[in-house]
């Protein structure tokens, strides 16, 4: 049985937290892991999703050009995030190896 440091394990949760499409598995299958693992690791960090986005009235409807600007941020954020986790793991795993 692997340990997982406790940073990696955080981030994790942080993914799943951040992307509320996705299922556990598909998570766990992102990073590599068990669905279970991560299923666990989401209930120890008392970690939940937002059940549903609060509805604000806007001043004005962003124009689309601003809609797309805001979503490729959005995705921006999402990539540097799931980047960022692979590296600490590629980091993890290499250490791991004794060759």
């Amino acid at each position: 049985m692997k340990n997982c440091p406790p940073q990696s394990k955080a981030d994790s949760v942080a993914l799943y937290q951040s992307w509320p499409e996705a299922t556990i598995g598909q998570v766990a299958a992102d990073l590599g892991s068990n669905p279970e693992t991560l299923r666990n690791w989401v209930r120890a960090a008392g970690a939940s999703r937002p059940r549903g986005r609060r509805t604000e009235v806007p001043a004005k409807p962003p124009t689309p050009l601003e809609a797309e600007n805001a979503a490729l941020r959005k995705k921006v954020r999402e990539l540097e995030e799931e980047r960022e986790i692979l590296r600490k793991a590629a980091k993890y795993f290499t250490g791991e190896t004794r060759w």
